[in-house]
């Protein structure tokens, strides 16, 4: 299972400093590269509720086998794509994949091990690896573009995935036969899909010099008016793809709420990083994946220190302890910034950032599936995942596309992107400490 959320991570990632090669081969733009990230996320993201539910209905074991069988095959056609517009719906493809897969193999995960230390601990292992995975990326990307091309850093994920999947038909318990599955809830799956792709359409346009401002207006009401249409479907069906009861369950809403803001804070720390290494530094791609190295390391050692210490200080000083590593991340990235500092100064800000996922992102982790039984599981898995990638496309798309809008240059892109995310992590921080004491240990 963690070797599939690997992958996973990984294609999130490791198309960044690739783009500029991906652009040159397929003659696309920088606006339009934006969608090669972006679009795999959102799809991601938004059907990640649709796959949780598709693991409680149909089964844990098929839908996981059938989830990575489509980011496999997406991921050959991403690597074999002749023109830019089949290498956008491959990485849509990779996107649904992922949100077939993803929830089940979390629930996999969460059933096979009793709240408590032991599920801390496994929850652990994969928040790790997923924080290795997202970093990794970046390396990968400067490794491969540079000796292999950029057509290798999908490619080269095609071998993992038969291995995934011959140890999921050997590992893996067979599910229950099927008797009578529900109706799948597709007007509500379609919607919340929507309405992430219409925000950031309009977001990017707004930022886009000389873009007609109504194209953004309509793109904005849209996701608007999608948004309040999901939570209105939801309400009426029978079979609703998120069941409104379960905002009921205080601690899981208020995680999701704060993973959220902090996915969004370290989305766009990933970007500044890049962005100052290869624009303002000029550092090349394979030395700032390399650079990125010291986030990786001091993400095995949190992931080390984090199980035991969720365990004696609470999910509450943990998420905490997270949030304010991550601000402090933020504070390093906007003064090294202004002082114009070289790029062994941003060592302590990926080191804080490190820190920042594995003390917030597993303990957010935590309270998301807390309670899960096997009826819900894939749904509480689906809705931590689902709002950790739309969390971290949304930040990306409001605080780098803010920061660095064209109407914004006498201001300092990175100062003015790592203040919007600090204020998104003080907003965390005030939403974790209202729930009661009791609730986060």
């Amino acid at each position: 299972m963690s070797m599939l959320q690997f992958l996973l991570a990984v294609d999130v990632t490791v198309v960044n400093i690739a783009l500029p090669s991906i652009g040159a081969d397929l003659g696309a733009g920088g606006h339009a590269l934006t969608w090669v990230v972006v679009g795999y996320t959102i799809a991601g993201g938004g059907l990640l509720m649709l796959g949780g539910r598709l693991a409680d209905l149909l089964g844990r074991r098929r839908v996981l086998l059938s989830g990575t069988v489509l980011f496999g095959a997406a991921s050959l056609l991403a690597g074999l794509a002749p023109s830019f517009p089949v290498l956008v719906l491959a990485r849509l493809l990779q996107g649904a994949g992922e949100a077939v897969a993803l929830p089940a193999a979390m629930a996999t995960v969460v059933l096979l091990f009793p709240e408590g230390p032991r599920r801390s601990r496994a929850l652990s292992v994969w928040a790790a690896v997923a924080s290795c995975g997202l970093v990794l990326g970046f390396v990968l990307s400067g490794v491969i573009t540079a000796h292999l091309g950029w057509r290798w850093t999908f490619l080269i994920s095609v071998p993992v995935i038969l291995v995934v999947i011959v140890a999921a038909l050997l590992l893996v318990e067979s599910d229950r036969p099927v008797t009578r599955p529900g109706p799948l809830d597709l007007p509500g799956a379609l919607l919340l899909t929507a309405c992430p792709l219409l925000f950031v359409y309009g977001v990017v346009q707004a930022g886009e010099p000389g873009a007609s401002p109504w194209v953004s207006v309509v793109a904005l009401a849209g996701a608007a008016l999608a948004g309040a249409a999901f939570v209105r479907v939801e309400a009426r069906s029978p079979h609703p793809l998120v069941p409104l009861s379960f905002f009921a369950h205080r601690a899981r809403v208020t995680a999701n709420i704060a993973t959220t803001l902090l996915s969004g804070a370290l989305s766009t720390s990933f970007l500044l990083f890049t962005f100052y290494l290869q624009d303002v530094r000029g550092v090349g791609p394979l030395e700032a994946g390399l650079t990125m190295l010291s986030m990786g390391v001091a993400m095995v050692v949190a992931s080390l220190l984090v199980p035991r210490l969720l365990g004696r200080w609470g999910a509450r000083v943990c998420v905490l302890a997270g949030l304010g590593c991550t601000a402090g991340a933020m504070a390093v990235i906007a003064l090294v910034a202004v002082l114009g500092a070289g790029a062994p100064w941003l060592i302590a800000a990926m080191v804080l950032i490190a820190a920042g996922m594995g003390f917030g992102l597993i303990g957010l982790q935590y309270l998301a599936v807390s309670g899960a039984t096997d009826e819900d599981a894939g749904i509480a898995s689906g809705i931590q995942r689902g709002v950790d990638q739309l969390g971290g496309a949304a930040g990306v798309t409001v605080y780098v596309g803010i920061g660095f809008a064209p109407a914004l240059h006498s201001a300092n892109p990175f100062v003015t992107a790592a203040g919007l995310s600090v204020i998104g992590l003080i907003a965390a921080a005030l939403v974790i400490r209202r729930l009661p004491q009791h609730v986060l240990n």
